[in-house]
């Protein structure tokens, strides 16, 4: 599957160069989604949430979460978990599948990532290999 695959068309206009993806490409759970909506509305820094993957961490990879004002050209939007994900096409190509959750638990809360495309991960789950 490509991140052409997940994304898709929708029957509203698309902002310029923005495509409409699905939760095939990533999914909030309802705690995560919950909680991202509590965020916005909280810090009111972005309506959405900007899934990333760069270089970094002790296995090579590292997940950066940040909130946004507006799409860039090229990404793909995922409305899942009453949210609205943004996700650029080079990290689509890793994050396929993966389902975001969220712990409000004092040791070991806050999000946490599966994905299907990591070999390896670190044990606080904030970095991964491929």
């Amino acid at each position: 599957m490509t991140a052409e695959t997940v994304a898709s068309t929708s029957s509203a206009p698309p902002e310029e160069g923005v495509r409409e993806g699905n939760e095939q490409l990533v999914r909030l759970t309802e705690p995560a989604g919950g909680k991202v909506r509590a965020l916005v509305a909280r810090d009111r820094q972005g309506e959405y949430l900007r899934v990333a993957i760069t270089g970094g961490g002790c296995n090579g990879l590292s997940y950066n979460l940040a909130f946004v004002q507006a799409a860039k050209r090229g990404d793909i939007r995922v409305r899942t978990g009453g949210a609205t994900v943004l996700v650029d096409p080079k990290t689509a190509l890793y994050l396929k599948g993966t389902v975001i959750d969220y712990s409000d638990r004092m040791i070991g809360g806050g999000f946490k990532f599966t994905n299907p495309n990591a070999r390896a991960s670190c044990s606080c789950g904030e970095s991964f290999s491929v």
